[in-house]
């Protein structure tokens, strides 16, 4: 059985900063790509960021310069710096991560953390 658990989440004010983690546990031998996803009411889920495993990136152009992806392979966590936050910032943000069980390749989804950014 496979986990994602994030934390970091919460409320904001605009300009300021939050850094998010998600770390993977279970029975996991190879974790290919790490992403973060977010949902604001009303929307379509997102891509935000995603981190592959030759340590490349890919970022949504509302976030790029501002927000920062990068991953602990050692302890299967990735993580999301958050800077200059804005309002339309605000959503459900979802780590993902492409891996291998062992018996197959498979996505995993976190739980979500709430992310609130006041004007």
């Amino acid at each position: 059985q496979v986990q994602l658990v994030e934390s970091g989440g919460g409320l904001v004010q605009a300009g300021r900063s939050l850094r998010l983690s998600c770390a993977a546990s279970g029975r996991i031998l190879i974790v290919n790509t790490m992403a973060w996803h977010r949902q604001a009411p009303g929307k379509q889920r997102e891509l935000v960021a995603a981190i592959y495993s030759d340590e490349s990136t890919n970022y949504a152009d509302s976030v790029k310069g501002r927000f920062t992806i990068s991953r602990d392979n050692a302890r299967n966590t990735v993580y999301l710096q958050m800077n200059s936050l804005k309002p339309e910032d605000t959503a459900v943000y979802y780590c993902n991560a492409y891996l291998y069980t062992g018996l197959e390749w498979r996505n995993y989804w976190g739980q979500g953390t709430q992310v609130t950014v006041s004007s």
